[in-house]
């Protein structure tokens, strides 16, 4: 029989009783309790794992729920917990090109129109950093100084009337086609994300849930 290890640091336990008939381990070096095998497979080891690549694939959390046979609360939960551990990655590369567009969903009803308005770099399709909010000057800048801070070559975006007071005129750049990639990669989320499809009756509850899809999406 194969060493046994840790889950969670990987280092070296020891049994420790029985639950249901089933052995339990002490790690050594976090103490974090575990056993094998479960009776509720929401706590396999897997099961995070297994909800970001569906979460990524397009499906929905009902669908989640029956794939994996786990309850649609724990699915949620889940999604929060896992949406608070991801964080945008630095960005440290200088004098690159960016793409700033708005996305709009729902959240709580199909009459509360919520705008997810995120940045890429151009060449790689890398996401820099998203808010969800209404479009307005105030939860923009946050965003643009961000950009800012690496000082880019250029920064293309549509020509909501926001962006020319938030950005400098030499790096603004606002023409057709100039949002190409970030455009399709608006499809593309459209497509992988089951509460951003378009004619369905998916949509967030709440904005928290669309945060963490998002992060999980993004940076998972």
């Amino acid at each position: 029989m194969d060493a046994i290890s840790c889950p969670k640091c990987n280092g070296p336990v020891v049994k420790s009783g029985f639950q249901n008939s089933k052995q339990r381990y002490k790690c050594k070096s976090c103490n974090k309790r575990f056993q094998l095998e479960y009776c509720y497979k929401a706590c396999a080891f897997d099961t995070d794992n297994s909800i970001i690549v569906l979460l990524k694939e397009g499906c929905g959390i009902r669908s989640i729920s029956r794939i994996l046979d786990i309850s649609k609360n724990t699915v949620l939960s889940r999604i929060l917990k896992l949406g608070k551990q991801i964080q945008p990655p630095p960005f440290h590369k200088l004098g690159v090109k960016f793409e700033v567009d708005e996305l709009w969903s729902f959240v709580g009803n199909k009459e509360n129109v919520a705008w997810i308005t995120y940045a890429i770099e151009q060449n790689t399709g890398r996401t820099i950093d998203f808010f969800v909010g209404r479009k307005t000057k105030v939860n923009i800048k946050p965003l643009i100084n961000k950009l800012l801070l690496s000082g880019p070559k250029c920064i293309y975006t549509d020509r909501l009337n926001i962006y020319p007071s938030l950005i400098p005129k030499a790096i603004h750049k606002v023409f057709r086609y100039c949002t190409n990639t970030i455009e399709r990669k608006n499809l593309t989320l459209r497509t992988h994300i089951k509460r951003l499809a378009r004619r369905t009756i998916c949509f967030s509850k709440k904005q928290q849930y669309l945060e963490a899809h998002l992060r999980i999406y993004f940076w998972g």
